[in-house]
This record gives C-alpha cells, sequence and structure tokens, in this order.
C-alpha cells in the first residue's frame, strides 16, 4: 500500500507541451454543469465554491485601485460578493446556459452584472474586450490547453491589471484516486483513470510568468470535507458538475470495485465513521506589466553587500 501511493502524483500529474492533446471532453463537461445547475439539491453542495468564492472577492477588496469592467470566468461565485466600493461592472462568462440563468447578481445592485454564455477556454465571446480584473475560481483545471488560456486571458487584461484566481491543484481527491486505484489493482491487476489529471503547483507560477504575467503570487491551501461514506462523496461531486470528464474515461464503475474502495477508504484514511477528503486548493494572482509595474533593479546598482549588512549586526 505504501509503495502505492507513492505512485500517485506521477499518475495525477497534468504535463504541457507545445502540441497540447484533447484532455477533457469540454461538451460532456457542459452538459454535467447543465444537469448540476437545474438540479434540486444543487445548493447543498456548493460549499467549496462558496468558501473559494469569498475567497476571491476578499483579496478583490484588498487591491487599491478600482476596476471598472471586471470578468468572472465561470460559476457566478465571486460575482455575487463583489461590491460597488471596487468594481463598477461584472460579466459573468459561462458555457452552461443553465449555470449562468441560476447564478446570483451581486448582492450590492450599484454593480452591473451582465450574462454571456461561452466557452470558458476559448474565450471567443469577449474576444477584443478590455478588462480592468479578470477573475475565475474552480474552472481552471478543467481547460485543456492551459498555456494558450493563461495567453488569451492576458491578452483581455489592460495594461496594469490582474488575473485574480484559484484552481485544484495536486493531491486533491488523493484519498479517493489511491482508493479506486488499489481496488482495481487487486481485482484488476491494472488501473483506469476515474478522476481527471490535475497540475502542479508550480507548474501555474511557471505558464503566469510564460505568458506576460507579473508580480505572480502563489498561495496553497488545504481544505477537508468529511463524508459519511465513499458513495456521499462520488454524489457530492456529480451534484457539483465536478464529475471526471477526461477524453479517455471509464464509463462505469464496477459495484466490486467501488465496494472494495470504500474498504480501502476507511482502512487507510477513515476516522470513526467518517471519511476525509482533501481539496488542494492553489491561489494565484498575476499581474499585466504598465508604466507603474515595479521592476527588478539593474544588476550592479546595489549600494550595499551583505557582507556590510551582517557587520552591522
Amino acid at each position: 500500500i505504501l509503495g502505492m501511493r507513492s505512485l500517485i502524483p506521477r499518475l495525477v500529474h497534468r504535463s504541457f507541451s507545445s502540441s497540447p492533446s484533447l484532455i477533457f471532453d469540454r461538451s460532456m463537461k457542459r452538459r454535467q454543469r447543465d444537469w448540476s445547475a437545474v438540479h434540486p439539491s444543487r445548493n447543498e453542495v456548493e460549499y467549496i465554491r462558496e468558501e473559494l468564492g469569498w475567497s476571491v472577492a476578499d483579496r478583490v477588496a484588498d487591491l487599491t485601485k478600482y476596476s471598472h469592467k471586471v470578468l468572472e470566468i465561470g460559476h457566478g461565485m465571486i460575482s455575487s460578493h463583489l461590491e460597488s466600493q471596487r468594481v463598477s461592472s461584472v460579466t459573468l462568462l459561462d458555457s452552461s446556459e443553465a449555470m449562468l440563468d441560476s447564478a446570483k447578481r451581486p448582492d450590492d445592485e450599484k454593480v452591473e452584472f451582465i450574462r454571456v454564455r461561452g466557452d470558458e477556454e476559448s474565450l471567443s465571446a469577449v474576444e477584443g474586450q478590455q478588462f480592468d480584473l479578470i477573475l475565475t475560481s474552480m474552472v481552471a483545471h478543467w481547460i485543456n490547453d492551459l498555456p494558450g488560456w493563461m495567453g488569451r486571458v492576458h491578452s483581455l487584461l489592460k495594461p496594469d491589471c490582474p488575473l485574480i484566481g484559484t484552481i485544484l491543484a495536486e493531491d486533491t481527491l488523493y484519498e479517493l484516486r489511491c482508493s479506486l486505484q488499489l481496488a482495481e489493482m487487486e481485482r484488476l491487476g491494472g488501473m483506469s483513470s476515474h478522476l481527471s489529471p490535475l497540475v502542479r503547483p508550480t507548474d501555474i507560477g511557471s505558464l503566469l510568468g510564460s505568458n506576460g504575467f507579473k508580480l505572480v503570487t502563489l498561495d496553497s491551501d488545504e481544505i477537508q470535507v468529511s463524508y459519511p461514506s465513499m458513495m456521499h462523496l462520488l454524489d457530492d461531486l456529480q451534484l457539483m458538475g465536478e464529475s471526471n470528464c477526461s477524453a479517455v474515461r471509464p464509463l462505469t464503475l464496477r459495484r466490486d470495485i467501488a465496494v472494495a474502495a470504500s474498504a480501502i477508504y476507511q482502512s487507510m484514511y477513515g476516522r470513526e465513521d467518517n471519511f476525509p477528503c482533501t481539496f488542494r486548493v492553489l491561489s494565484f494572482i498575476g499581474w499585466t506589466e504598465g508604466p507603474t509595474t515595479p521592476k527588478a533593479a539593474k544588476r550592479g546598482s546595489q549600494t550595499h553587500s551583505f557582507k556590510d549588512i551582517s557587520n552591522d549586526l
């Protein structure tokens, strides 16, 4: 079991190349989110997105500059918390019409709210526009061409303006991944991908920097939620619209595999009658370059050496 656990990072990590392949079935993801948006129990499972929406909105409140035109990519869980003291107009872009219809407008009625249906990956629905601020939360982990997407986001921002967001990173749902993989190894002698691959935190920083973003800031956090059973966790992921949509994926989960995985989950990670589940969240901020962007000093322009500082101490 310990040997298998050490394999998990290599099994779930996304790699990036100059010719990105189709990782996710975007039309399947839209259908999953359409179904989730109209389900009567949807509001009961929005605890992760709601928490992260508040988190990103808090970062917006910390900005010293006023943002006239804001774009939120996906869900609308950030927009509802924005206030007119910091923003004037918010455009919500989402590929799911049902998700757009169910999105809450900002509580502050002074904030203009515009809904636009369009693909979150191509961003073609807002192509040519310029924004003072772009926000996204729990959307980027379903993007196929993440490097290209970062470049498109950068082109939509005015100079000296930020992209603020969150993304689910590597080790998210590692308890569930490991349990399913061990169950399949035991029953089938091999493993299939029931959960989507995720990125490493260091990759996000590199992608932001390589696409022109400056002053990049990354913050990794861990959210742990307890469930009464593994099946409750799977049901909640489906209700969230976060089910697997990998282009190559098994269409079903055999009952005997699910039973074995649940027993492994309980044995390895369970605490009394609950099943803890970890969501690894990476928060990021990147700025487009502008006239007021701080720049590093030129090499050799220093006036003191570290030796002088140590002598003063």
